[in-house]
């Protein structure tokens, strides 16, 4: 292991600026390679895939089960 980079490296780190750090967590934690959850659910929305729900009938309401 390195040890002497991993402290050069966390003393550049500390020393950086708040929005300089923003950055630095952005483009080391940020994994673009997936999808993003609001994309996920406008495209099943767009898509049409659950449109057979509106035919389904309702068969439960807000008086079934027992209260949380």
């Amino acid at each position: 292991m390195n040890t002497k980079l991993v402290e050069s490296l966390l003393q550049i780190i500390l020393s950086l600026s708040d929005e300089e750090r923003i950055l630095l967590e952005e483009k080391l934690f940020f994994d673009s390679s997936q999808p993003l959850t609001s994309d996920l659910m406008h495209l099943a929305q767009a898509g049409g895939a659950f449109e057979f729900l509106n035919e389904e009938p309702d068969i439960y309401t807000l008086d079934d089960g027992e209260p949380i």
